[in-house]
C-alpha cells in the first residue's frame, strides 16, 4: 500500500503543478485508484471524480454507456478500457481519463482471462493503452497491482507531455 500512495502522490503532484485534472473509472481495482488519489493533500485541485464500474449496469447508469456503445467489445479488454478512459474524461470535463479493468481473482472472469490479467489506458493529450498479467490468483495483491500500474501508466503520459505547456482548459461538460 505505501508503494501505492507514493505513486499517488507523484501522480498528484504533477498534476497540482500543472493545473490539469483526472477523473477515474476503475474496475477491479475497486476504488484503490481514487482512494490513493485522493490520500494526497488538496486532492481537490486535480482529483474531479470518478467511479467503480463493475457491472453493466454501472457502466450504463455512471457512465452512460449503452448496449450500442459496447457492441463488439469485450470487457477486460484495451479497447474497453480506451472507451472507459476517454467516456469519463469527457463526461467529468477533465483534462486525464484514466481507467482499469480486468480479472482480480482468485479465478479468471468469463472471458478467458486468467487471474491478474487486466487493462489499463489513459486518454488526455496523450493516449496510453497496456495489458497487465501478473500471474497471481491474490485478490487483493492484484488489486494493489492493477492500481499501481493505473497510476503509473498515467505518470508516464503526464510526464510525455511538455511540461512547461500551458494546461488545456476544461472540457464543457454535456450535461
Amino acid at each position: 500500500m505505501d508503494q501505492l500512495l507514493l505513486i499517488a502522490a507523484r501522480v498528484g503532484a504533477l498534476l497540482k503543478a500543472r493545473g490539469e485534472t483526472v477523473a477515474v473509472a476503475e474496475s477491479s481495482a475497486g476504488g484503490l485508484i481514487s482512494a490513493a488519489l485522493l490520500a494526497v493533500p488538496g486532492a481537490s485541485a486535480f482529483y474531479v471524480g470518478g467511479g467503480v464500474i463493475y457491472t453493466a449496469r454501472a457502466r450504463h447508469r455512471l457512465l452512460g454507456l449503452g448496449r450500442e456503445d459496447v457492441e463488439g467489445i469485450r470487457s477486460a479488454s484495451e479497447p474497453y478500457a480506451e472507451l472507459l478512459a476517454r467516456t469519463v474524461r469527457e463526461q467529468l470535463g477533465t483534462r486525464w481519463g484514466l481507467s482499469e479493468t480486468g480479472a482480480t481473482g482468485p479465478t479468471g472472469n468469463g472471458y478467458g482471462d486468467a487471474a491478474g490479467h487486466a487493462c489499463l489506458a489513459v486518454a488526455g493529450p496523450v493516449s496510453l493503452v497496456e495489458t497487465l498479467e501478473t500471474g497471481s490468483a491474490d485478490r487483493w495483491l492484484n488489486m494493489l497491482a492493477f492500481a499501481q500500474a493505473a497510476l503509473k501508466l498515467l505518470e508516464t503520459a503526464i510526464a510525455t507531455t511538455h511540461p512547461d505547456a500551458p494546461p488545456l482548459g476544461e472540457l464543457s461538460r454535456s450535461d
